[in-house]
């Protein structure tokens, strides 16, 4: 703010070490180290236990672009209210659930959180009735992410999807979004429960079959936490509605079960629907399979 600082003795004194520079190179006591070199070397040691570059079919391999622009702003269609109410069921194993709530509610929401308490099937049943009342009252479902049972057996937030199967929660939920214009979301083991559900694509809890898309494991075979970015493709949902198509966010991602999976017809019917949200993308901003850029595979 262009406000002097005081005179003081008391000030650390610091010395000048180094600067950035675009190269990827160490300069010091005039050598040039390549650190590309470096990282190579770093990297590769226990490469055979934590593999972490693409397979030879999947480097290089070019990626459609993809970009839907919506026709026109999605507009909220429901009773009007003053603020949009969010209910986040809080499943075991969840924990942005805080996140989660500071976000809408710095964006103006109300938001309840409601703990699903499973200790006995008397409580399942109540925590059942309570999440639909919850519901009853809400505009959005807010699905947090986490280790939902402890991300067992095999991941895949199994105990959401069942719990959200419960006959009334289901009814709930399509009241919500069918008759007053409501809106879901979820992260991490919440989306996955969107699509075990059906959620995603199709709009509604429907059985699932061979043909329903699914997530599955990282094709590197572990975990990934990282930096990545992403393109917008498609602003078509209320979600997106305020981004532009093409906007390159850097996000982080922290999963094990990233991989989308959906036969070629599927994905297909995806794009002409507008429903492909966003792509894994290079510094360039183009869509790419390495794993530098698209992690999941």
């Amino acid at each position: 703010d262009g406000a002097k600082v005081p005179a003081t003795s008391n000030l650390v004194e610091v010395s000048e070490v180094g600067e950035t520079t675009e190269e990827y190179s160490f300069v010091a006591a005039g050598e040039t180290l390549d650190l590309a070199k470096l990282q190579e070397a770093w990297e590769s040691g226990i490469e055979s236990v934590f593999p972490y570059r693409s397979k030879g079919d999947e480097k290089g391999k070019t990626v459609e672009t993809v970009s839907f622009q919506a026709p026109k702003k999605t507009v909220y269609t429901g009773t009007g209210v003053a603020k949009p109410h969010v209910v986040i069921p809080v499943f075991p194993g969840n924990n942005c659930e805080y996140d989660s709530a500071a976000a809408f509610e710095r964006a103006g929401a109300d938001v309840s959180t409601l703990i699903v308490n499973n200790l006995t099937p008397t409580a399942v049943a109540e925590s059942t009735n309570a999440l639909v009342e919850e519901i009853k009252k809400s505009q959005i479902i807010m699905i947090p992410g986490g280790f939902s049972g402890g991300d067992e057996p095999d991941g895949s937030a199994k105990f959401i999807t069942a719990f959200f199967r419960a006959p009334a929660v289901t009814e709930a939920v399509r009241d919500l979004l069918n008759n007053r214009d409501g809106l879901m979301l979820g992260i991490c083991n919440g989306f996955q429960a969107l699509i075990k559900l059906g959620l995603v694509p199709y709009g509604d809890i429907v059985p699932m079959t061979a043909e329903c898309p699914t997530l599955t494991f990282n094709t590197i075979g572990r975990h990934q936490s990282r930096l990545v970015r992403t393109r917008v493709a498609s602003n078509l949902s209320p979600w997106l509605s305020k981004t532009s198509v093409g906007d390159v966010h850097t996000i982080a991602i922290s999963h094990g079960e990233g991989r989308f999976v959906a036969s070629d017809d599927v994905l297909a019917q995806l794009k002409a629907n507008g429903q492909i949200a966003t792509q894994y993308v290079d510094e360039a901003g183009v869509p790419g399979m390495d794993l530098d850029v698209n992690p999941n595979g």
